[in-house]
């Protein structure tokens, strides 16, 4: 593996070095967040998405906003893609491919199946393109602070031309090798934050239980030893029980739970502990708090792990 230390760019030959042009197919979440740095560090960003009230405001924000992805195609030289579901993924990249244009470099930024993404990279290098499975490990609060990490995976030298793009929309990169290995870095980080954010619920529903101020909770349970990065970002908005503007939808994230779920067992895998938060993000769902950011799991908590406290016992 060769990591990448964003702060420290190595040195790329000049004749690798691309131009500070790149397309952006995919503005919700993640997308708009990248495009947003992308532009502030001197880029120039063609953005394309079919939700209108989405490409009018990254407008203002100096998004150049293509008609269609061919024109993206035809101005940039690296395209990236952002997208909800395979289906968009697949259709995207065969728009891609039609395109007439010379070979472009397309970095798929989606968390899909390896299936999924090796479709991806079939329909592009047919056409003569070069596919790069590349999910980013963090949120949409941390896309807007630049604090994601790109695991990229497939053609090395592609990699290395996007070092100075990743550089400037996150904090850290690695050419994780070969095409699909940048996906199972995610699946197993992700496998992660989903437990770490029960368990912050679990947590936080305790404190208050033990009668705990919970903003002194956040504030010396979270640098400690018990804390995690979802604790530090998501125990905040479960003391405020504040879960909009979401940087991770409950519905979003229940798809690709299924998708490690599948990994898992296609490698010989099982799961308990992440198995267990199945149930919690499921339960999420059925009371209507798709839309909302996964932190919401702490109402869940709150009306399936209370019980009567222990007679005789002390809060």
């Amino acid at each position: 593996m060769r990591r990448i230390n964003l702060r420290q760019r190595p040195f790329v030959h000049q004749e690798i070095v691309m131009s500070k042009t790149v397309g952006i197919i995919g503005l919700g979440i993640m997308g708009s967040a990248i495009s947003r740095n992308l532009v502030e560090r001197g880029w120039r960003v063609i953005g394309f998405d079919i939700d209108a009230a989405r490409t009018a405001e990254l407008a203002q924000a100096d998004v150049t906003i293509a008609g269609d992805i061919r024109e993206v195609v035809r101005e940039a030289p690296i395209v990236m893609t952002s997208l909800p579901t395979p289906a968009a993924v697949i259709d995207v990249a065969r728009a891609i491919a039609g395109s007439g244009q010379p070979p472009r470099i397309v970095v798929e930024l989606s968390t899909l199946t390896i299936a999924d993404k090796l479709r991806f990279e079939a329909i592009l290098s047919e056409a003569g393109h070069i596919a790069l499975d590349c999910p980013l490990s963090g949120t949409g609060a941390q896309a807007k602070m630049r604090d994601l990490v790109v695991y990229a995976s497939g053609d090395s030298n592609a990699i290395a031309r996007c070092a100075d793009l990743f550089a400037d929309f996150a904090k850290q990169s690695a050419d994780l090798g070969a095409f699909g290995n940048g996906s199972k870095m995610k699946f197993v980080a992700n496998h992660l934050v989903a437990i770490h954010n029960v368990a912050t619920a679990e947590a936080m529903v305790l404190a208050e239980r033990a009668g705990l101020d919970p903003k002194m909770v956040v504030d010396l349970v979270g640098p400690g030893a018990g804390g995690s990065r979802m604790f530090q970002m998501r125990a905040p908005m479960m003391v405020e029980r504040v879960y909009e503007p979401a940087t991770m939808k409950v519905s979003t994230w229940k798809k690709d739970m299924a998708i490690i779920a599948e990994f898992a067992e296609g490698v010989g895998c099982a799961t308990p502990m992440f198995t267990s938060t199945q149930a919690v993000y499921t339960d999420a769902m059925a009371m209507g708090l798709g839309d909302q950011d996964t932190a919401a799991v702490f109402e869940v908590l709150k009306k399936t792990i209370v019980t009567e406290p222990k007679s005789g016992s002390r809060k």
